[in-house]
């Protein structure tokens, strides 16, 4: 198998893992509005999903297309930072369980979690997302499409991030969380 069949293999396999989120996150999403949870952000959701296929298809189309010579120090360490995103985001999902989705819902009365990696860190699924949107490109020197993602995404981020603290603003501040 060469380089870019394997890569193309990649991309395909982080796009399965993203309809497993949506099925995640459709099922967690139903559970919290069943509990009164309020959303917010609705704005700025249309963009990240854009954004999210954008670089799915971005490294796909820009490795296709330029071919590029892959050195395979680049190759295998980008591989290996796609990976332990994938861990971390799975992490925050398991840790989050039935709070987690892809929106901003939170539900009244339901103090914030500060266990797992959010003991460590206020927002660890975006430095997984941070890190992916980086390596993935990387993987098959798609250097355009990792570098076009990386500024869109901290605009976007930039917003995500003030509408997610102010919902959880909203929210007890309750010593443990889930």
């Amino acid at each position: 198998m060469t380089g870019l069949v394997a890569f193309t293999v990649l991309v395909a396999l982080v796009g399965l893992e993203r309809v497993a989120e949506l099925v995640v996150s459709t099922r967690n999403a139903a559970w919290s509005r069943e509990r009164g949870g309020v959303e917010s952000g609705l704005g700025h959701f249309p963009f990240m999903v854009v954004l999210h296929t954008g670089l799915l298809v971005g490294a796909l189309v820009e490795a296709w297309v330029r071919r590029p010579d892959v050195p395979p120090l680049l190759a295998w360490s980008m591989l290996a930072l796609v990976v332990a995103s994938q861990a971390l985001r799975w992490w925050c999902i398991a840790t989050l369980g039935r709070r987690w989705n892809t929106r901003v819902i939170v539900v009244p009365g339901l103090a914030p979690v500060r266990s797992g990696p959010y003991r460590l860190m206020r927002h660890p699924n975006y430095v997984a997302v941070v890190v992916e949107g980086v390596a993935l490109p990387l993987v098959h020197a798609a250097w355009v499409t990792a570098l076009v993602f990386t500024v869109l995404n901290a605009v976007l981020l930039a917003v995500r991030i003030r509408v997610e603290d102010a919902a959880l603003s909203t929210l007890p501040s309750g010593a443990g969380g889930a």
